[in-house]
């Protein structure tokens, strides 16, 4: 079929391809429908239709709660993997190789202390106790005191013997046992810190134990006293060791002529008190022997200077040991009938505090007034006591700064051997004792003005530091311990070398020996051979006024150790050590009993008059 194009003519049209309107729409139709999804089953149609449900939580039961079951998991797995990551931490730590950090080394003052303490225990006579640690040492003269009809005079058992011989001698040994409580008193945090604390007071208690027993300690007022026990002339006659003495001991008592041991005995306790003031009833009872003991030497001072029967360990005077015994029992009671006591000018003057002699500065067992000032200044230093009490406690002051002005080197009151030592004793024998005083001396003094924010002190119109009097303290004390011309130390068993042939009965006798009479052990005296037993720490007498030194055990002016030179020692070394890592001294402890002193209205001027 053709038809005909308006504009181009004629257009043919095929049959075969023409349809009608009726099929389109029916195609139309079958083609929607094959792009529509199948029909849904009931199930999604319900699912669909529906409103949508929450869902359920799940929980734990653990008993006493409800625990959401996707935290407790999360905990359960947060708790195990800490577990397991802190016990692989723990087993690599715990196997892995390391080091363990040393203790700081102490230093040789530290040291030396420990050894020189050592001494002690192997001075102390009677039952020994279980761990005395000097092995060599047993139990000795045990029946002290009693007499011939087999009863007691009294028990005297214990105390110390006071060098190398094993005679008992009270006076230095009171002198030795206060030094050592006044170290105590004043550094037992540095005790402490070398592990000693336990050991110097149980010393100290060893010999105030046995002070108690010289005398009627429960009485308030006594008319006797022990002043030693045992005889030193049979002691320097007879060589043998204290284990093996089975004579009757000499006691020898003192009835009105011993105030000097009776107020240097008061010091002792006195001192010892404030050691164990944490004792209640043990340290009453040593102040209550002290102050029976102080009366006592107060009451028979006038009659002291009629008595020149003692040869061994004569006080040249005793005002001095009132003085430092006052002192103490002050310290130990609060009493300020004390403080008058040693306050007054009168007792000043006779003690010497005014004088001039060589001696003047020589801290010693028989001079204690350089001991006495120190110890007084302390009070003015930290309490001020001012009126009526200052004038006094002023000139102590000063004459304490006097004293330490003599022991530097710019000073020519004493004469110093090439090697540095200070000759206190003017060139006599045993000077190494006062060395060891007077550097405890000096290092305490420095330590006082230190804790009082005083930098230093005059002597004349030079101003000194501090630090000159540890430098003076120092010297002395490596001294003794070997920087000397002889490169020897002092001390028994500290260096490399040191004296082998102490002159000491018990040192120089094996052990194994078999009892010796009083001439067969003069073979172990006499012989050129090492002594079998070393005296740990003790401080030999020390060389002569040269520097030279002669390693005999014949001559006790070069090889005898003694309480008093020891006691001075432990106290200086103790001072000096540990200086860069603990405190110096303690302040408040020798105070305690001591109330707050509110100073008196001083009297009015007299009045005018033209």
């Amino acid at each position: 079929m053709y038809g005909r194009h308006p504009l181009t003519g004629s257009l043919e049209i095929n049959a075969a391809e023409s349809i009608t309107d009726d099929d389109r729409s029916r195609k139309m139709q079958e083609l929607d429908r094959a792009t529509l999804p199948p029909p849904l089953d009931a199930t999604r149609r319900s699912w669909l239709l529906e409103p949508p449900q929450p869902k359920t939580k799940k929980y734990v039961d653990l008993g006493c709660i409800l625990v959401s079951r996707k935290i407790f998991l999360w905990t359960l797995g947060t708790v195990l993997v800490t577990s397991f990551l802190a016990g692989s931490i723990t087993m690599i730590v715990r196997h892995a190789p390391h080091h363990k950090q040393r203790e700081p080394k102490p230093d040789n003052y530290t040291v030396a202390l420990r050894k020189a303490l050592m001494f002690f225990n192997a001075q102390k006579s009677g039952k020994l106790p279980e761990h005395n640690n000097v092995t060599w040492r047993g139990d000795s003269c045990l029946q002290d005191g009693k007499d011939q009809t087999g009863g007691f005079h009294k028990d005297l058992v214990g105390g110390y013997y006071d060098a190398g011989d094993a005679t008992k001698f009270n006076f230095p040994m009171s002198y030795a046992m206060t030094m050592l409580s006044w170290s105590v008193i004043e550094y037992s945090a540095k005790y402490k810190a070398a592990g000693e604390l336990d050991h110097v007071k149980e010393l100290i208690k060893w010999g105030a134990d046995y002070f108690l027993k010289t005398f009627n300690s429960s009485a308030d007022t006594i008319d006797v006293m022990v002043e030693q026990v045992g005889s030193g002339h049979d002691d320097h006659y007879c060589w043998m060791r204290p284990e093996d003495i089975d004579t009757e001991r000499i006691v020898t008592p003192c009835y009105d002529s011993c105030s000097h041991l009776g107020a240097e005995m008061a010091a002792a306790l006195a001192s010892a008190s404030i050691v164990f003031k944490d004792n209640r009833v043990y340290s009453q009872k040593l102040v209550h022997g002290a102050k029976t003991l102080y009366k006592y030497a107060d009451f028979v001072k006038d009659k002291n200077s009629k008595n020149q029967s003692r040869e061994f360990y004569k006080s040249s005077l005793f005002w001095d040991e009132l003085l430092w015994g006052g002192a103490w029992l002050y310290y130990a009671t609060g009493n300020v009938t004390y403080l008058d006591h040693v306050t007054s000018h009168d007792m000043a003057r006779k003690a010497g505090a005014f004088w001039n002699s060589p001696d003047y500065g020589v801290s010693s067992w028989d001079n204690k007034l350089p001991g006495a000032q120190l110890l007084l200044t302390r009070l003015r230093l930290f309490m001020s006591p001012g009126y009526p009490y200052e004038d006094i406690l002023s000139t102590f002051h000063n004459q304490t700064g006097v004293v330490m002005c003599s022991y530097l080197p710019y000073f020519t009151r004493f004469y110093r051997t090439k090697g540095g030592l200070i000759q206190l004793n003017h060139g006599e024998p045993q000077p190494l004792q006062y060395a060891a005083n007077a550097a405890f001396l000096a290092a305490l003094y420095s330590d006082y003005l230190d804790a009082a924010d005083t930098p230093g002190w005059y002597c004349g119109p030079d101003f000194y530091s501090t630090k000159v009097l540890r430098d003076f303290a120092r010297s002395q004390i490596d001294y003794i311990l070997g920087k000397n011309p002889q490169n020897m130390s002092y001390v028994v068993d500290f260096g490399q070398r040191y004296p082998r042939h102490v002159h000491h009965k018990g040192a120089s006798i094996p052990k194994s020996v078999k009892k010796e009479s009083c001439k067969g052990g003069w073979k172990w005296r006499d012989t050129k051979r090492d002594n079998p037993n070393i005296i740990v720490g003790a401080m030999v007498a020390g060389p002569e006024k040269h520097d030279g030194f002669h390693d005999l055990r014949s001559n006790y002016n070069y090889t005898e150790p003694t309480l008093a030179g020891n006691a001075g020692l432990v106290a200086a070394l103790v001072a000096l050590s540990g200086e860069e890592t603990l405190e110096s001294i303690d302040k408040n402890t020798i105070f305690s009993a001591v109330p707050p002193l509110t100073p008196a209205t001083p009297p009015p001027p007299a009045p005018w008059t033209p």
